[in-house]
This record gives structure tokens, sequence and C-alpha cells, in this order.
């Protein structure tokens, strides 16, 4: 397979976003869309190269992380222009239409283009998010659920985004991450450490520094509510469940694909839970080549 090709688009004045592109370039465009904080390394090598099997894969650094612009300490954004800067990746590569996958965070902002933008689309896949919709989970017996009484994230999981990060050398960060993921991993899979510590030692040495700016996590997050739109939506999208999911645990993949109405279908993947180890990335490369074949 060719050698990945690197492109910086504008997104914002003063904004630079780092995008890497794989695969046949006369193919359709699928574009990775990364969680909070997260660089587009995020994204296993094997699973860009199982994707790019039939698409040109795009994946990217959000603001404030990787090689992008690191901006928000100097002016604040609204994660609603995370959003925005999804379409500015598309129009600086020159792409009028793309399947979007998003994890996490990745997957609000996927949603958030499915209702703006869903001319730009042509297949969307959520990963481990939440629907940004107030529509009540509807039970098999006809009783409801409210959203805000769905379960929340892990008590373990809150307590470590509590923690202060402290500057203690490289070897310390890296023993911080992989914390954090074994926490996100869930419990159905064996854990690898040296998996998460190798791939966020090749996030640190293309980002060349390895703090973290919490800029995503103080952003403003108003205004993302699309609950008319989501239900109004007719792009083709897939909803991954995941059943050891610590941070949107069942059934908040059910509740995403019942608010997307009966365009939406719904997969789980054993095992998986936040996290992208080893043995998620073949039956997730299925699962989404399966749905955007048939968009």
């Amino acid at each position: 397979m060719p050698q990945p090709h690197v492109q910086y688009v504008e997104a914002a004045p003063g904004v630079r976003l780092w995008t890497e592109r794989r695969g046949d370039p006369d193919a359709s465009v699928l574009l990775l869309i990364m969680g909070a904080q997260a660089s587009g390394l995020g994204w296993p090598e094997e699973l860009c190269d199982a994707l790019a099997a039939r698409h040109q894969v795009v994946r990217y650094d959000h603001r404030d992380t990787g090689r992008s612009t690191w901006s928000y300490g100097k002016e604040p954004y609204r994660i609603t222009d995370l959003a925005d800067d999804v379409i500015a990746v598309l129009d600086g590569l020159g792409v009028e239409r793309a399947h979007l996958v998003g994890m996490s965070l990745g997957g609000m902002l996927a949603q958030l283009v499915l209702s703006d933008d869903p001319d730009r689309l042509l297949s969307a896949t959520l990963i481990g998010t939440n629907a940004l919709s107030t529509t009540p989970l509807v039970h098999a017996d006809g009783t409801r659920t409210a959203v805000e009484d769905l379960p929340g994230i892990d008590q373990r999981i809150l307590e470590e985004w509590a923690r202060p990060v402290e500057d203690q050398g490289v070897e310390a960060e890296l023993d911080r991450r992989v914390r954090h993921w074994r926490l996100l991993h869930g419990d159905r899979i064996p854990f690898d450490a040296e998996y998460f510590r190798a791939l966020e030692r090749r996030i640190i040495e293309h980002t060349g520094r390895y703090d973290s700016s919490g800029a995503h996590g103080q952003a403003d997050y108003s205004g993302m509510d699309r609950t008319e739109a989501l239900a109004a939506t007719r792009v083709p999208t897939l909803v991954i469940a995941a059943g050891a999911e610590p941070v949107f645990p069942p059934p908040h993949p059910q509740h995403l694909a019942q608010v997307l109405g009966e365009d939406a279908a719904l997969v789980e993947i054993p095992g998986m839970g936040h996290a992208l180890p080893r043995q998620v990335l073949n039956p997730l490369a299925e699962a989404v080549l399966a749905h955007t074949a048939k968009a």
C-alpha cells in the first residue's frame, strides 16, 4: 500500500489541522473522527489499513491535539466548532461527500454533521457515544426511560479524570495514559498494557510533546441538542454496541439507534469497551465495511 499522504487544512483563521490520507485516491472517502483530547493516531494502523482496502481513509488531529494548532488557551472555542472542523477537513481535501466514523466525542461530532450537513455524508458510523437527543428510550414493553436516567460513566473513570495531571516526565505520563486505557478498555478482553503504551508513545512522538491541553474538557458543550434533526435523518447510520463500554454503557447504543429511526442499524462487537484493542479491530472493520458497502 502506498505511503499515507499528509496535508494541512485551514479550519479557521490561525487554525491548521493535520490530516493523513491512505488508500485508493479514486475510492470513496471514509473520514475517521477521534474522541476528546485524542490525536488521529488514536485510530490504530491495522484498522486504517483494513478500511483502506475499499476506501480512501482520512484521519486528522483535532485542534489542541497532535500536530494541529493548539489554540484554546488564547482563543477558546465551542465543541460545535469541532464539528465545523469536520466540514473544513472535507472542504480542504476537496471531498464533496464522505462516510464518517466517529468514536466517543467523535461520535457526537458526527451526529452534529449528520444533523446540520447531511448532504455531505454517504453514511455514518457511531462508536462509544451517546445520543444528542432528549427523546426517551422506549423499552420492548412500552415503558420509557428518560435520557437523564440512562446509566452514567463508571465511577472509577470519573475518579481518574478528577485526578490532577502532574508533569513527572514522559514515562510517568505513559504510565498515566496506560492506567486510563485500562479503565476504558472494559473487563471482557485481556488488557495488553504494552499495546497501549506503544500506541501512546507513537502519539507522543507524532505530537512532539507529551502534555495534554485539556481543551476539550474545558470547551463549551452547549447548543448540541439535535433531537428533531436526528429523528428526521435519512443518512444510513450504523451504531456500534459494546457490551463492556464503561463511558456510555448499554442501553446507550440501543437508545442512539432508536433515536435515529428506521435507517439505523445496530451491530455489537463482542467484548468491546471504550477502546480499540487488537481483538476488536477485525470485527469492527468488517462491520464498518459491510455498512458502507450498502450506503
